[in-house]
């Protein structure tokens, strides 16, 4: 997240493969010897083009899928990252496939624009902390 132009905006993407106005979170894997947090900031990076600094841990979303006729348990990690420098959508040739389009959603339109119920819910609970004031991001103000 960041302020930009005096609003909240919060950096979302649209994966590849999927029509436009599907927007979601950046997220990823946990590599090898990585942290859930370090895996945030790098997937950050590598979908958005933008590094960050982590404030804590917002929460978990758990689900249930099945894949090849097994049931698959997923907990998602997610963190409440503040903007520190980069252009949005400057993404790596290599990763284009990932990403189709990465874009600054207002914070408070987030929860209605994200396509994924557990990522609405993780943006209302980034919302409800900025606004009790848990979080000083007036350092990511824009330039």
């Amino acid at each position: 997240m960041r302020r930009l132009r005096g609003r909240f905006v919060v950096a979302a993407i649209r994966p590849g493969g999927k029509p436009p106005g599907v927007w979601a979170l950046p997220k990823g894997l946990v590599g090898a010897g990585e942290k859930p947090e370090e895996t945030a900031l790098r997937e950050v990076a590598e979908e958005t083009g933008v590094e960050a600094t982590s404030l804590g841990k917002l929460g978990d979303v758990r689900y249930v899928y099945t894949r090849g006729g097994e049931r698959v348990f997923k907990v998602v990690s997610f963190y409440l990252l503040r903007y520190r420098r980069g252009r949005l959508g400057d993404l790596p040739p290599e990763l284009a496939f990932e990403v189709a389009e990465a874009r600054w959603l207002a914070a408070d339109e987030a929860p209605r624009l994200l396509a994924y119920k557990g990522e609405r819910e993780m943006a209302d609970r980034a919302l409800a902390r900025l606004r009790e004031g848990a979080y000083d991001l007036r350092s990511a103000a824009a330039p």
